[in-house]
Formats: C-alpha cells, sequence, structure tokens
C-alpha cells in the first residue's frame, strides 16, 4: 500500500509564500546593484577604449611622420624616434584589444543583467498589486432602508 502524503499545513504554507517572497525583494534588491555596478564599470571600459582609440590614431600619424623623417634622412635619431613610436603603438593596440575584450564580455553580462532585473521587478510589482487585491478588507453589506408608503 502507498503511504499517503500529509497535507500541507495553512501555516507552514504562508511562511514559504512570505519566505519566497522575501526572496524575490533580495534578489530583485541584488539585480539593481548588480546592474548599478555593472553599468558603471562598462561605463569606464568604454572610456578606456575611446581613450586608446584615440592614442593609437596620434600614435599612428606620428609614425608616419617619423618613417618621412626616417626617408629623407637616414640617421640613428631618427632610427630611435621610429622605433620608439612603432613600440608604443604595438603596446597601445595590445591595450586596446584587451579593453574591447573586456568591454564585450561586461556588456554581454550587462544584458543579461537588465533582462533578469526587468523579470524581477515585473513578477515583485505582480504580485505586489496580487497582495493588494487578495489583502483588501471585505467591505460591509449596508441594509437597505424600507422604502416609505
Amino acid at each position: 500500500m502507498a503511504k499517503a502524503k500529509p497535507v500541507v499545513k495553512a501555516a507552514a504554507l504562508d511562511k514559504t509564500i512570505n519566505a519566497s517572497t522575501e526572496s524575490l525583494t533580495k534578489a530583485c534588491g541584488n539585480a539593481a546593484t548588480a546592474v548599478t555596478k555593472k553599468t558603471a564599470e562598462a561605463k569606464k571600459l568604454l572610456a578606456e577604449v575611446k581613450r586608446h582609440l584615440k592614442k593609437k590614431t596620434t600614435l599612428t600619424k606620428r609614425s608616419k611622420t617619423a618613417a618621412t623623417k626616417l626617408k629623407k634622412d637616414a640617421n640613428a635619431a631618427n632610427k630611435k624616434a621610429l622605433a620608439a613610436v612603432t613600440k608604443e603603438l604595438k603596446a597601445t593596440k595590445t591595450a586596446l584589444d584587451k579593453a574591447r575584450a573586456n568591454k564585450a564580455a561586461v556588456l554581454t553580462e550587462l544584458g543579461a543583467l537588465k533582462t533578469a532585473s526587468k523579470r524581477l521587478a515585473a513578477y515583485t510589482k505582480a504580485i505586489t498589486a496580487a497582495d493588494k487585491v487578495l489583502n483588501k478588507p471585505a467591505k460591509k453589506k449596508r441594509s437597505r432602508k424600507k422604502a416609505s408608503k
């Protein structure tokens, strides 16, 4: 014979509902915090990429100028200047690639966090609305006045 499952008590069920609601509210707060932090990190990385791009364009121009000078006058100073610019340009390109990769990862995570945060906010809003409807006090029925003859 199969053993029958016990029926859940009202107090236990109420406790579960309250714990779930608390958990959802806490998750909503955590999501908001995470979105705020990731947004700040994304802004920082965006500025870093922009800075590296600007530096790269400047160094590219400087490299062209140094190469032209070297063609006109091939002395040690011009060779050294071109080598220094080339070295700095290579380092900048490496830093730019790294920053772009980090930015892509952060933006992907930020998108996922924003989606989850929207879902949590919607669930919380729906539960709050349902609680408001369910916890309305019962309206008192008025007795009708008898019509006078």
